[in-house]
């Protein structure tokens, strides 16, 4: 039976905002009163501390800083960078990492669509431009599973101010830059054109994801 996924465009919300709505809808979904949801929506400027960001790695130049309940380090939202948030009950808590490579997918085929060859990169997280000029991050995940259920999601750079990521250690990497789609396009693309292609290819991504772990249930002993 296929699993429902109900689709939000919220445009540009306050972090604090969105992180309460996610967990509102994390426990609905997680009481089985609302379907798999995926939020797609952008922050004003902030900077996001997961779990292991030391108080020395948090920046103090005025903007926002929101310690958050995701594993990682520090990173940056803010406008011109389109958030994910698939709030998904997983069949199976050891299915996160699935659950991450599937996202990864949807985003690498975003990118194609686009023009921009990206890929997954052995011990690192999110997507990534791999070339002669050496990696740069384009898309960045932080997912944390609770009650069988995530929350938190991806953030891909369509056009940001890229500065914005001068003054942390992006998740924690010091040996990669991060880059966008504006930069690696040369050229302006809005969010608002690339929400549609991620639409399609996470839906697909996610699909994909729910038949592999339908198919896993089925084919497991009692």
């Amino acid at each position: 039976m296929m699993t429902p996924l109900e689709l939000t465009r919220a445009g540009l919300v306050e972090y604090t905002e969105a992180l309460s709505d996610q967990r509102r809808i994390h426990l609905e979904v997680a009481q089985g009163v609302r379907p798999n949801s995926l939020l797609l929506l952008q922050h004003p400027s902030v900077y996001t501390a997961g779990k292991r960001t030391t108080d020395l790695e948090k920046p103090t130049d005025g903007t926002p800083v929101i310690d958050v309940d995701r594993g990682g380090k520090i990173t940056w939202h803010g406008p011109g960078q389109l958030i994910g948030y698939p709030i998904v009950k997983l069949a199976k808590p050891t299915e996160l990492v699935g659950f991450v490579r599937e996202i990864e997918a949807g985003i690498i085929k975003v990118c194609t669509e686009f023009g921009i060859i990206t890929q997954r990169v052995d011990g690192r997280s999110g997507v990534w431009v791999c070339d002669e000029r050496g990696d740069r991050k384009i898309a960045a995940i932080g997912i944390r599973v609770a009650q069988g259920v995530s929350m938190h999601g991806f953030a891909l750079n369509v056009n940001p101010e890229l500065e914005a990521f001068n003054t942390i250690i992006p998740c924690g990497i010091s040996d990669a830059a991060v880059t966008s789609m504006a930069v690696e396009l040369s050229r302006d693309i809005s969010v608002d054109e690339v929400i549609p292609v991620v639409e399609k290819y996470l839906l697909e991504s996610l699909m994909n994801f729910f038949f592999q772990a339908e198919d896993g249930i089925r084919a497991s002993p009692e």
